[in-house]
């Protein structure tokens, strides 16, 4: 009797759709196509149970493929209610045999259904993006969680969740931060993130760059990534921040500085990156200019106070797919993207596949990692291994076709002592 394939999907007609826009981006992800050789002759995941909560794209369907060589058993749910591409999800369904439960505008029940869809999976390792999938098990199926080996997070946002899970001793099991590997965050979120939200901004709006106002809350690599690209398209860019030392670097960057009450007057866009509550508030909203843009290209859609901006509205319209415009008592009017959601993976189609080649990779050779070295690790949240890193660095210049110099023995030698000096 044929398998029958568990998963909730929008429409499996879209499968041939999906593939061909998977091959695609596989053409952009030489690392992941070479891990995926790799991982086919050694099964180093072979018989592991991973329930993984990403957003669902192709290039998270190479991703999967890549494991699924290496001998794993998965179940694949959305990170995000508006991330998936429906028809990767049909792809990944049809064509990889991968159970996978996202469906594009999901309401919040159902999102919630399908992590409780890839929990039932009885995962001994996990992949998040944004730490929902974790927060759930720890949460509501802690039944789970004595099979669980370990786990790999994606983000800032999840990283920062579960550290504070670590230090409040509620973390369960040790977790790598692929996101702090200096190949995932140094590229996927500064010239990822930097180009597919310019991207999405320019797809939802079709408004003019050059000569606007461009605000960008926080100057972490997402931060900077935007604030570079709006830059290089023409727009006076500004930046606001909490951190001294970022708010420095933003300012000899050639950015201006200043608090984001001043900011918001002068803004034709704003956007927020910084992982944290609230940063779009709303005294910020009482002072926007009419016509002022807002958009977030962090995880969650609490950077930005969506309630208070639906109170103090007296009429709401959708005047283009992903814009909402908020009549306010005065007859400004403020456009909200994407419902305040990550808006490069709903509003466009998220990084491109090169820099998102190198975070997979990570994860890849993370799970293999923690496979392998699970018994060694305490509850807490590790870095990746640098040698992890510099593997993928290694691999992604090969494909670049890019060589670099080595040490010479006499090199060698001179960085491992101190006697000779001046």
């Amino acid at each position: 009797m044929a398998k029958v394939m568990q998963g909730d999907i929008r429409d499996l007609s879209r499968a041939d759709e999906g593939l061909g826009r998977i091959e695609w981006a596989y053409q952009e992800m030489p690392v992941l196509r070479r891990l995926e050789q790799l991982f086919a002759a050694d099964r180093p995941l072979d018989g592991v149970r991973i329930s993984a909560c990403l957003h669902v794209t192709t290039e998270t369907a190479n991703l999967m493929r890549v494991l699924a060589a290496g001998g794993a058993e998965l179940a694949l749910c959305a990170s995000n209610p508006l991330s998936t591409q429906d028809d990767a999800a049909a792809a990944l369904m049809e064509h990889f045999g991968v159970p996978t439960y996202a469906v594009m505008g999901a309401s919040n029940e159902l999102y919630y259904r399908h992590i409780g869809s890839a929990l039932d999976h009885r995962p001994q390792v996990t992949m998040d993006d944004g730490a929902d999938l974790v927060s759930e098990l720890h949460r509501n199926r802690r039944e789970l969680l004595s099979g669980v080996l370990g786990g790999t997070e994606e983000t800032t946002t999840g990283v920062i969740r579960l550290r504070a899970m670590a230090a409040a001793g509620a973390l369960n099991f040790p977790v790598v931060a692929v996101n702090d590997a200096m190949t995932k965050h140094l590229f996927d979120n500064r010239y990822g993130t930097g180009q597919s939200v310019l991207d999405s901004l320019m797809r939802a709006t079709n408004i003019l760059v050059a000569g606007k106002t461009f605000t960008v809350a926080g100057y972490g690599w997402c931060g900077r990534g935007v604030a570079r690209r709006a830059q290089g398209l023409g727009a006076n860019v500004i930046v606001t921040e909490v951190d001294p030392l970022r708010a420095l670097e933003a300012q000899m960057d050639g950015y201006r500085v200043m608090p984001m009450a001043e900011a918001a007057p002068l803004s034709d866009f704003v956007i927020s990156a910084t992982g944290d509550k609230h940063v779009v508030d709303r005294a910020h909203f009482e002072e926007m200019k009419d016509g002022c843009i807002v958009a977030n290209a962090g995880h969650f859609n609490v950077e930005i106070n969506i309630p208070a901006l639906e109170a103090m509205a007296v009429a709401k319209r959708e005047p283009r797919p992903f814009v909402k415009e908020f009549e306010l008592a005065d007859g400004r009017h403020l456009r909200l993207l994407a419902e305040g959601r990550l808006v490069n993976l709903a509003a466009a189609e998220g990084h491109p596949a090169a820099v998102m080649d190198m975070s997979f990779a990570n994860q890849a050779l993370a799970l293999r990692y923690l496979v392998e070295h699970h018994a060694e690790l305490n509850r807490q949240v590790y870095v990746v291994p640098e040698e992890i890193d510099r593997e993928v660095a290694r691999l992604k210049l090969e494909a670049m076709g890019i060589e670099i110099d080595t040490l010479t023995p006499e090199q060698e030698a001179y960085l491992n002592s101190w006697e000779e000096g001046t």
